[in-house]
């Protein structure tokens, strides 16, 4: 594959991943609060974001092969679609769900909250229309930048990271 496709694809996968770090499942409910510091929260949600990257970046490899992704050609927006629908998104969205069940710090509820329904709208724009995973990318932008910065700014250091 040519370094320009790897860098798309992995670049929308490091996106994808990154944007669960601090986002919720599609319910609108209010995370709950856990013993965990906020220290420990980070943590175990970099530790969520880390597990998926690694999976995800064995799945791209399987879903290239299979779909003999090459060198001198990049993907159709059908295979960009599929890729987006059969990996990144559903990754994304457990990982939602496994950083939703941490429960938010106390005292840290409004804040994550607030992350969460960024993150969430970024998410829901991405599966209403998936191949704007690789446009932005294309361009050098995140689709998730608003919710990458928040999580940045939060503490997150593996969550929340454009994929460089």
């Amino acid at each position: 594959m040519s370094k320009r496709l790897i860098a798309v694809l992995f670049g929308v996968l490091a996106i994808a991943v990154i944007a669960a770090g601090c986002g919720s499942s599609s319910s609108s409910s209010e995370p709950s609060t856990s013993s965990l510091t906020k220290a420990e929260f980070i943590k175990q949600g970099d530790a969520i974001c880390a597990k998926a990257e690694k999976e995800n970046e064995a799945e791209f490899e399987e879903f290239a092969k299979e779909n003999g992704l090459s060198e001198n050609k990049e993907p159709s927006k059908a295979v960009q679609e599929e890729l987006a629908t059969s990996i990144l998104l559903p990754s994304v969205s457990g990982q939602l769900e496994d950083i939703r069940a941490l429960g938010a710090p106390s005292g840290e509820e409004e804040q994550v909250d607030e992350i969460i329904e960024t993150v969430e709208g970024e998410v829901e724009e991405a599966e209403e229309e998936p191949t704007v995973l690789f446009e932005a990318e294309e361009e050098g932008k995140s689709p998730f930048a608003a919710g990458n910065k928040m999580a940045r700014e939060y503490g997150f250091t593996v969550c929340g990271q454009e994929g460089e």
